[in-house]
Formats: C-alpha cells, sequence, structure tokens
C-alpha cells in the first residue's frame, strides 16, 4: 500500500500539517505513505473541521485515504467507537462489491492502532446476507455498502441509520449510471438531517451535480484537476475484426506483458476470448457478474499476486479495483458510454506510474471510436501492426456492411393521418 511521489502529490505539506493524530500517523509510516496527493491535502483538514466536501477524484488520486483517515480521527472525537444496537456511525456508500471490500479493507488498515478498536463491516450482493447480519449485531463505526444490500438489510431491520453522522458518496457518478438513483434516494430518506456529507466523483454528469445541489451545504471543493504531464499513453489499433484476438494474443506475447487487464462489453465475449487465448498458451482468466462472488475475489488475487497473466473483464472492473503497478490495459472491444472509456484506462498509470491504454478497433467502431474522442477531448492516430493491418474497405462479414432497415416515410403515421384534410368531407357529412 506504498504511497509514492507523483505529479498528484503536495511537495509542501505533511500528513502531521494535516491534524492527524499520532496513532494515524504512526500508521501512514508503516505503510510508507510520505508525502499527501492533492486531493488528501484538500479533503483531510476540511473532513476533520466536520465541513461538506465535493470533491473530483480521479483514479489513483489517493481519495479513500483522503476520507478514511479524518473520519477515523472524527469518530474517536466523538467518542462514537461504541455503538450500541444495529446503528451506524459512518455510512459509505459505493458501487461495487469489490470496491466495497476494498475500501472496508483500506478502513480497517488504517485503524490498525487505534484503541480501542474501530468496527468497520462491508455489505455487499452476491453472499449471504445472513453472514452480514450476525457481523452487524451490536453496531458497527463504519458501515460500507453497496445500495442494494443496505436496502435489503434495512428492510430486515438488521441495520438502522437514524445516528448517522458522516455519509460518503464514494464513485457517485458510477452509482448513478448503473442505475441506483432510485436506490440513493430511498437511503437518503432514513438518513438524519444534520450529517456531514463527501461526495467523490470522477465525472460531473448533470445528474451527479443535482445530486449535489441536494445533499451538500457550502461544501469545500476539491477539484483534482491535475495540470502535470499525464504518465498513462494511450494508443489505438485499426485492425479486421477477425483478427482480433490474434492480433491481442501477439502484441501480449511480443511485448512480453506478464500483466494485462482486458475488457470486452460482453460476458460471452469474455468466455470465448478466454477460450482462445488458453489455446494459444496465455494464461487468461474472466472477470464478470456471472461468476460467484468467492471466484471473483480469487480471480482478483490471481491476477494481482501474478498467477493470472490477463484478466478478461466486463465494465464492472472498470471502477474501483486497486492494482498496483498495473502495466497495461486493453478495450478489446469499445464502452457504450465514453465515460466508462476513460474509467476503464485508469487502471493504468495510476499514482504517477507509466501505464499503457490500447485500443483494438474494426471497422463497425470507428465511428464510435471517434465519438469518444469527442466527449472525452482528445485525438488519436491510428495506427496498425506489420501483418495485422486493417483493410481499406471493411470486409463483408462486418457489421457496418449490413443493410439496415429502412425507416418508413414520412406522413404514414396515424398522427400524421389525422392532421390531413379530408377528402369529401362536405359529401360525407350530409344526411339522406
Amino acid at each position: 500500500m506504498t504511497q509514492a511521489h507523483s505529479s498528484q502529490t503536495s511537495q509542501n505539506v505533511t500528513f502531521e500539517q494535516l491534524g492527524l493524530i499520532p496513532e494515524l500517523l504512526a500508521r501512514l509510516t508503516e505503510l510508507e505513505y510520505v508525502t499527501p496527493t492533492l486531493v488528501q491535502t484538500g479533503t483531510i483538514a476540511a473532513v476533520l473541521e466536520g465541513k461538506d466536501v465535493l470533491a473530483g477524484a480521479i483514479t489513483g488520486s489517493g481519495k479513500t485515504a483522503a476520507f478514511a483517515l479524518p473520519l477515523i480521527q472524527r469518530l474517536l472525537s466523538k467518542q462514537s467507537t461504541s455503538v450500541k444496537g444495529n446503528q451506524i456511525g459512518t455510512l459509505v456508500l459505493v458501487p461495487t462489491r469489490e470496491l466495497a471490500q476494498q475500501v472496508a479493507d483500506s478502513f480497517k488498515s488504517y485503524a490498525k492502532l487505534i484503541k480501542p478498536r474501530v468496527k468497520v463491516e462491508a455489505v455487499f450482493g452476491g453472499v449471504s446476507a445472513n453472514t452480514q447480519m450476525l457481523a452487524l449485531r451490536g453496531g458497527a463505526d463504519v458501515l460500507v455498502a453497496t445500495p442494494g444490500r443496505l436496502l435489503d438489510l434495512m428492510s430486515n431491520n438488521a441495520v438502522k441509520l437514524g445516528q448517522v453522522t458522516s455519509l460518503v458518496l464514494d464513485e457517485a457518478d458510477r452509482m448513478l449510471s448503473l442505475g441506483f438513483e432510485e436506490e440513493l434516494t430511498e437511503i437518503l430518506a432514513k438518513l438524519p438531517k444534520q450529517k456531514q456529507t463527501l461526495l467523490f466523483s470522477a465525472t460531473f454528469p448533470e445528474e451527479v451535480k443535482i445530486l449535489t445541489d441536494k445533499l451538500l451545504s457550502s461544501p469545500v471543493e476539491v477539484q483534482l484537476q491535475s495540470e502535470e504531464e499525464s504518465t498513462l499513453t494511450q494508443q489505438v489499433y485499426t485492425v479486421n475484426r477477425n483478427r482480433k484476438t490474434a492480433l491481442l494474443a501477439h502484441l501480449i506475447n511480443e511485448n512480453d506483458w506478464r500483466q494485462v487487464l482486458v475488457f470486452a462489453s460482453a460476458k460471452n465475449t469474455c468466455n470465448r476470448l478466454e477460450q482462445k487465448l488458453e489455446k494459444a498458451g496465455i494464461a487468461a482468466q474472466v472477470f464478470h457478474s456471472d461468476k460467484a462472488q468467492g471466484a471473483r475475489t480469487r480471480v482478483l488475487e490471481g491476477f494481482k499476486n501474478g498467477e493470472v497473466r490477463v484478466l478478461i473483464a466486463t465494465d464492472i472492473a472498470a471502477r474501483g479495483i486497486d492494482i498496483e503497478k498495473l502495466p497495461v490495459v486493453i478495450n478489446y472491444e469499445l464502452p457504450r458510454s465514453p465515460a466508462d472509456y476513460m474509467h476503464r484506462i485508469g487502471r493504468s498509470g495510476r499514482a504517477g506510474e507509466a501505464g499503457l491504454a490500447l485500443s483494438l478497433i474494426s471497422h463497425d467502431e470507428y465511428h464510435h471510436f471517434k465519438v469518444i474522442e469527442k466527449k472525452n477531448k482528445f485525438r488519436l492516430e491510428r495506427e496498425q501492426v506489420v501483418g495485422f493491418e486493417a483493410s481499406e474497405e471493411a470486409p463483408l462479414d462486418c457489421p457496418s456492411r449490413e443493410i439496415k432497415p429502412m425507416a418508413a416515410p414520412e406522413g404514414m403515421g396515424k398522427k400524421k393521418r389525422k392532421k390531413m384534410p379530408k377528402v369529401n368531407a362536405d359529401l360525407w357529412a350530409k344526411k339522406s
């Protein structure tokens, strides 16, 4: 969990100057955290003062420590480390199971030297709710939850939110893009009106701005937009669709990449790609929602420790998974949303580490990649790999060559006919 110096660190500020207590400072020393990042510098002092915070935190910015460290300290100052019943002190809402476990583990790690012990629990779908209910007996100082599972537990009276003093919305844009708006509304209605609220988001679409206006009161704004040169290199290769897999295997072997995260848009594609790479002698595993939570955890651990060379994932893995020094991310297929493109490639080049993001696009994806470029305000040169060059015209089996059905001619609809003047209406209106 080393936090290295990077373009996103604040070189003139120390953790001591941010007002953290000796136990937390000692733990940061053990974890080899040397210099706070920009989001940590802008957030920690504000949280300690009890202020609301709105942070535009990009991937790898150190945002988990930015809210976890001061919230642990505030729990101690309020003497709320002995929450009674099934009440919660601090609630952290996240979009995915993996992020829930990761954030909870971070809280536990940072609070390791704190006495009395800070009770931290994580609840999410895909595993037994009964086990989580038992863990929540006696309440928790910190609860990290996905919205759906939290509502399930609330409906069974396993947890109550009436004593929550601090609320964190982590990856707020991702929660809304995954369709959690109704769940969030229901949860927020159960929370006390007087509480501290921290909202972290990589992007700020309109729905996030609406949520921000509703929840935050005079927040301290921490917009983390680094002006330093990015450590992530992006490239795009054009290739015929039927040669994509061969090109992927060629790139992995030619560059001797030992840890590659590959994104595909469908679970079936992930499964087929895994089989093809295995036949090519490349150790690969899939990571998507069809896998049970335990299996996903084991696959992810295998990828992190180097047992799995290639992890093939759907967008469920695009946010919240912390893999230190991940060298390469490859878009085997493009995401539907231009925002998801940025979330995907954000897995590499984190915290100042060098990273590479490749996109393999075929003729039917040319237009969509232009949309991604326009929305994210960048432009990449189209490149080709010798032996895998894309043909000038789309092959006959390419989806872009399919004949699309023609729309009905204008004026044929029922509404249009109603507006047309009635023929011989005066004759039909006469009485016989």
